[in-house]
């Protein structure tokens, strides 16, 4: 029965299938493979498949990365992480895509809770003032988020220049 709950949801909720998948299911969903399109998925698949003595962790994304490229070939696409509107552990729909979680960021698992419940309320005028509200953020997650682009189009930092 189970078996058939899931693949209605698969045909007449695909993003509501793909959301619970990742959120619950996907071991090593990671946004640095998972969210930079069809191509860069499939390379890192072939790159896993070649790979004889990949880790168990490298397993676990092989499969996360599977799903990942039905999810394209079915063409839906993974939101830009948004320091405003991610969730800390859960895939939200949008329009024809899902919003990632904070815990894809990797390493950015035990910070996640408290970067949301500390950003709830605020505007950020540049990535310094986010960095030193979330402090429990480091450098390099500061970093990995800047190269995921969830900070688009915002001031480095606080400082104003006069000329």
């Amino acid at each position: 029965m189970m078996a058939f709950r899931i693949a209605w949801f698969k045909v007449h909720e695909p993003l509501a299938f793909y959301a619970t998948f990742f959120s619950v299911r996907a071991k090593a969903f990671d946004a640095e493979y998972c969210c930079a399109g069809k191509d860069a998925v499939k390379r890192k698949i072939r790159e896993i498949e070649n790979n004889k003595d990949a880790t168990a962790v490298e397993q676990n994304l092989l499969t996360t990365l599977e799903v990942c490229y039905e999810f394209y070939l079915r063409g839906f696409h993974f939101d830009t992480i948004n320091i405003y509107e991610s969730d800390a552990t859960k895939f939200k729909v949008t329009e024809n895509g899902l919003l990632p979680p904070f815990t894809t960021v990797h390493g950015l698992e035990a910070a996640a809770i408290d970067t949301v419940e500390k950003r709830n309320g605020k505007e950020f005028v540049s990535v310094e003032e986010f960095a030193m509200c979330c402090n429990k953020l480091s450098k390099t997650h500061i970093e990995q988020l800047k190269a995921l682009g969830a900070f688009a189009g915002m001031a480095e930092t606080s400082q104003m220049t006069l000329f």
